[in-house]
C-alpha cells in the first residue's frame, strides 16, 4: 500500500467521524485525481465539476459506511467517480432520446400545399366527369344527398319521387361511379 493510500484511508475513517478538517484534507489529496476519473469519461469540464461535487458531497454522506477490509478507500472513491460519471452520460442519453422522441411526436409532416390543390383539382375534375357519364335521376340523387346535404326523404320531395327511389337511385348511382372511378384509376395507374 502506498504512502498516498494509507493517507486517504486515514482521512475517510476521520471523514467517518465527521471531522470537517479531514474532509478538506482529503479533497485536496484526491480532488485532481476524482476529475481526471470523472473527466476522462464525460469530457464536458463543467459537467466533470459538477460529478465530482456530487462524488465530494456522496463521501462526506457515506464515509461511515466505507469498510477498509474490502479494499483501499481511493479506489472507492475513484470506483464512486467513474460509476457517477457513467451515470451522468446515462442520464443525458435518456434525455437526448426523450427529446428526439417528443420532438418527432410533435413536428407536422412536410406537405406540399401546391400539390395538395393540384390533386384537389384533379379529383374534382375527375368526379365531375364520372357524375357526367351516369344517369340524370342518379346525379340528381346524388347531388341534393351528397353535395346539397340533404337526407333522401328531403330529395323525394324536391323531386316528386318516393324516398326508395331516391335511395335506389344513390345506390344505383354509387355502383355506377364506383365502376367508372375505379377504370380511371387504372388508367392513370
Amino acid at each position: 500500500m502506498t504512502e498516498e493510500s494509507r493517507r486517504v484511508d486515514e482521512l475517510v475513517a476521520r471523514v467517518a467521524a465527521g471531522d470537517h478538517a479531514a474532509f478538506e484534507a482529503l479533497y485536496e489529496t484526491v480532488a485532481t485525481r476524482v476529475l481526471a476519473t470523472v473527466r476522462r469519461q464525460l469530457v464536458d469540464l463543467s459537467q466533470s465539476e459538477e460529478v465530482a461535487q456530487e462524488v465530494f458531497l456522496e463521501i462526506w454522506q457515506s464515509a461511515a459506511r466505507f469498510q477498509p477490509a474490502r479494499g483501499a478507500a481511493l479506489s472507492w472513491i475513484l470506483t464512486m467517480a467513474a460509476r457517477r460519471a457513467i451515470d451522468r452520460i446515462r442520464a443525458s442519453q435518456a434525455s437526448r432520446d426523450r427529446d428526439r422522441v417528443t420532438g418527432l411526436r410533435e413536428q407536422s409532416p412536410p406537405h406540399d400545399e401546391v400539390w395538395e390543390h393540384v390533386a384537389a383539382r384533379a379529383d374534382r375534375d375527375t368526379l365531375t366527369t364520372a357524375l357526367a357519364l351516369i344517369s340524370p335521376l342518379q346525379r340528381e340523387a346524388l347531388t341534393i344527398t351528397y353535395l346539397d346535404g340533404r337526407t333522401a326523404a328531403e330529395a323525394a320531395a324536391l323531386v316528386g319521387a318516393s324516398t326508395s327511389a331516391v335511395k335506389t337511385r344513390q345506390r344505383d348511382g354509387l355502383l355506377r361511379l364506383r365502376q367508372l372511378l375505379g377504370a380511371d384509376q387504372a388508367l392513370s395507374a
